[in-house]
């Protein structure tokens, strides 16, 4: 049995809450309706997507994390952007994107590794850790703004979870699969 998986950081109810209403003010640039808004409950800020991995993989991808992310310490991720993502040919997100970040480029680097040394193949090609506000397809009449409302929160990344993703009636459905706390920042 196969499962779409990602590895995510979880946001605090206060982040979640500003984010929607950021994503209701980004609504105007979508004329077209062609946006797919997600509903703010599935908010997370991707690491890595691994795509299709099996229950034996994710025991390892487990084992891994365990390993890896044991010295590992909390710290605070800075949601300073939204912009138009072009995932692939087919797909295209509205995303919050964290400012570029020492520890969360470490972290990702970490997980990367972690999929590695457990067997999954997954693509990284101009990926970037994002929290998806909306989806729509790759070719699309979205007007871009040319300024983005402002973004400036910080959000504590103090556990990776792995979610499984799977398609619902009202857009994906996240099932933690196992999530690994990081060391107190204090």
């Amino acid at each position: 049995m196969k499962i779409r998986a990602f590895f995510a950081l979880t946001l605090p109810d206060s982040v979640v809450r500003w984010l929607a209403d950021h994503a209701d003010t980004l609504c105007e640039y979508d004329r077209k309706t062609e946006v797919s808004w997600v509903d703010s409950d599935r908010y997370h800020l991707t690491l890595c997507f691994l795509g299709d991995v099996s229950l034996e993989q994710v025991e390892e991808l487990e084992r891994c994390t365990r390993e890896k992310l044991a010295d590992f310490t909390s710290f605070q991720v800075h949601i300073n952007a939204a912009e138009y993502y072009r995932v692939n040919k087919g797909l295209a997100l509205i995303a919050a994107l964290p400012a570029v970040h020492k520890e969360l480029e470490a972290l990702h680097d970490l997980m990367i590794n972690v999929a590695d040394a457990a067997g999954v193949n997954h693509t990284e090609e101009d990926f970037k850790p994002h929290i998806t506000l909306g989806r729509l397809p790759g070719k699309n009449k979205f007007k871009k703004p040319n300024h983005w409302p402002v973004i400036d929160m910080f959000s504590l990344a103090d556990s990776v979870v792995l979610l499984q993703s799977k398609a619902g009636e009202d857009g994906s459905i996240y099932t933690p699969l196992f999530e690994i706390p990081l060391q107190d920042l204090s």
